[in-house]
């Protein structure tokens, strides 16, 4: 039987973003509605909480030091030199900034969604590190976990209420093309996921209390149970990348579990892939 632990105890509204920081050796996540990036180092058992201007969907290393957000109205950088500032700002009201990933090549990727979650109200950017945003993708509902192969060639994604994992091709443009379906979720609504050093895809699956693994080729081949109805996210983190941390949510829940909100840790669960810091 696989153990699930509590890294974190945390009464997050929507946990999100687990995101493993290699330079500071620290877990990065995110309570969007709390407005709160929250900081955890497994080796001491520090945390930090910083407040945000607006709610945030995901916040990374930045190569350049301190972080870079993902927020309602836009993309900052929160550094310890220039305080706060803006590096992408596109205000659209009902609509706000959810997930976020760097790509190999140093980019971020944002995804937005309305708060009402209407179809075709949300997009999928490319942040280039100098600031100049691309929409790749710009009619879908929840945008959620997007994530690379391990050679950088194949890009993963998911826009939740489609209970979908897609992949598409990366080209040599570093943009992606030929989208198709890797997995097809009939439990819950996938939500955030990370991919392995094998390639598998790991998915959060909104209540579906449980992340559940793809290989390359779409067969499911790992399910770890959760006691929690809403995981959202996961990322491989500690010192050799073997742990997998998993933020959930309480929001919604009439009778949520005492976990719920909490960061929980798979100890041994696989190999992850270092993650890149935001190139800008």
């Amino acid at each position: 039987m696989t153990a699930v632990e509590v890294a974190v105890r945390e009464r997050a509204a929507l946990g999100e973003g687990p995101t493993w920081d290699s330079r500071e050796q620290r877990l990065i996540w995110v309570d969007i509605l709390g407005s709160r990036i929250h900081t955890y180092d497994p080796s001491g058992g520090r945390r930090t909480v910083m407040v945000t201007e607006q709610h945030v969907g995901a916040a990374k290393p930045r190569a350049g030091g301190g972080l870079v957000a993902n927020l309602r109205d836009g993309v900052a950088v929160y550094d310890g030199i220039d305080g706060f500032r803006w590096l992408h700002r596109e205000v659209v009201p009902g609509r706000r900034g959810n997930d976020a990933a760097v790509a190999p090549d140093g980019a971020l990727w944002i995804g937005t969604m309305r708060y009402d979650e209407a179809p075709g109200g949300g997009t999928l950017s490319r942040l280039a590190p100098d600031g100049t945003a691309r929409t790749v993708l710009g009619s879908v509902a929840v945008s959620n976990g997007t994530g690379w192969s391990p050679d950088g060639r194949l890009m993963y994604y998911i826009d939740s209420p489609t209970r979908r994992i897609d992949v598409f091709d990366v080209g040599d443009d570093q943009l992606p093309a030929n989208r198709r379906q890797l997995a097809a979720i009939d439990e819950g609504f996938p939500d955030g996921l990370t991919v392995d050093a094998d390639g598998c895809v790991w998915v959060a699956l909104w209540d579906g209390g449980a992340v559940r693994r793809y290989t390359p080729d779409g067969r499911l081949d790992r399910v770890i149970e959760l006691p929690v109805l809403r995981p959202t996210a996961c990322a491989f983190g500690g010192a050799d990348l073997t742990d997998l941390y998993i933020t959930t949510a309480r929001t919604g829940l009439e009778a949520p579990h005492p976990l719920s909100g909490s960061v929980l840790v798979v100890p041994g669960a696989g190999k992850g892939v270092a993650q890149p810091a935001f190139a800008g």
